[in-house]
């Protein structure tokens, strides 16, 4: 096991790093209120994050990670661009089910994270390649997808509105999406929940409650989804390779999924700045499915660095884009962001063999 002080002090060279690239060093607080993570992922987050009751401040969690906190303290009044850097713990429960396993991961883990906020149109391949600088000594294998890409292929099916959202809403959960989407493949009798006198229980109000009863009947309704369209679905779904050999096969996939044709040429360019700072595209393994089992908030681009003959090891370092996550926490107001953290544990286990 890696001495907690060695974790430690790969995690302040990777600070530094962040910070050389012009970021400000942050320090959010480790316990946080829960409404806003109820809020963005329901009551599913209580499968995965520590939460507990304050008799003053209510339901408050221990950080699952850096990006809520230091987004809602952005749009609280930071400027624009900024960038910020932050190093500590987030805590998580890694393991679920009936299972125990004989080497359970590790619930506090020590992250690294950098966060930009900014138009520019290169702000994904100015993270990404930081990131690819950072660990270049680890010899890490990196992955690249684009959320973006598969949300707007579900806008652009054929089908209601409510369908769509509903499909887009549990589009980071492979399994119930292929339930959906098999169930708006064929003919469906229109549903009616019946609503009675009895009193409403559990955690949601009165009003929660029958806003997803009617999206629930809107959903039922409607023509199917023609097969055709699912077959070009899952095609995008199984793109991966080569990221220049990936954009090839998008844009002749482009042509029947035709929502998809901005997001693909926004990769184009976003290969080209990679390129432009000395990173070779074709190193870079493009995966469309990739941001699907990520955190929720990530609506555009995605990457990981991945330690390769590591069976059951996390990504070493991961992140991506997340617009709309500045958008809810900022009240209607927005701003672009990408952001990543890095693992200095796992850093320093590579490097006790040679990373």
């Amino acid at each position: 096991m890696t001495p907690r002080t060695a974790k430690a002090a790969v995690g302040r060279r990777i600070l530094e790093a962040f910070r050389a690239a012009g970021a400000v060093e942050v320090a959010p607080d480790i316990l946080l209120p829960a409404d806003t993570l109820l809020d963005l992922y329901g009551e599913d987050i209580r499968a995965r994050a520590y939460l507990t009751t304050d008799p003053i401040r209510g339901e408050v969690v221990l950080r699952p990670d850096f990006t809520v906190p230091v987004v809602r303290m952005h749009m609280a009044g930071g400027a624009e661009p900024a960038r910020y850097c932050y190093l500590g713990e987030g805590f998580r429960k890694q393991d679920h089910g009936d299972t125990r396993p004989d080497h359970p991961r590790d619930n506090e883990y020590l992250q690294a994270g950098f966060e930009l906020f900014s138009r520019d149109p290169d702000a994904d391949a100015e993270v990404f390649a930081l990131f690819h600088a950072t660990l270049a000594p680890c010899r890490l294998a990196a992955t690249m997808g684009d959320m973006q890409l598969l949300l707007d292929a579900v806008a652009g099916l054929p089908l209601s509105e409510p369908r769509r959202a509903m499909l887009a809403h549990h589009i980071w959960r492979p399994r119930r999406f292929e339930r959906l989407l098999e169930r708006f493949s064929a003919p469906e009798t229109p549903r009616r929940f019946a609503i009675n006198g009895a009193p409403w229980t559990g955690l949601r109000t009165e009003a929660e409650m029958l806003s997803r009863i009617a999206r629930l009947e809107a959903a039922a309704e409607g023509p199917p989804l023609p097969p055709e369209w699912r077959v070009r679905l899952h095609r995008l779904f199984s793109v991966a390779g080569p990221a220049p050999s990936a954009l090839d096969e998008l844009r002749v996939l482009a042509d029947h999924l035709p929502a998809i044709a901005p997001a693909v040429e926004r990769l184009a360019a976003r290969l080209a700045a990679l390129s432009a700072r000395g990173i070779d595209p074709a190193q870079v393994r493009f995966d469309a499915s990739h941001g699907r089992q990520t955190m929720e908030y990530y609506d555009g681009m995605t990457f990981s660095f991945t330690a390769e003959g590591r069976a059951g090891w996390p990504p070493v370092a991961s992140g991506g884009r997340y617009d709309a996550l500045t958008r809810v926490l900022g009240a209607g107001a927005a701003i672009p962001a990408v952001g990543g953290i890095i693992r200095p544990g796992l850093v320093a286990e590579l490097e006790g063999a040679e990373c």
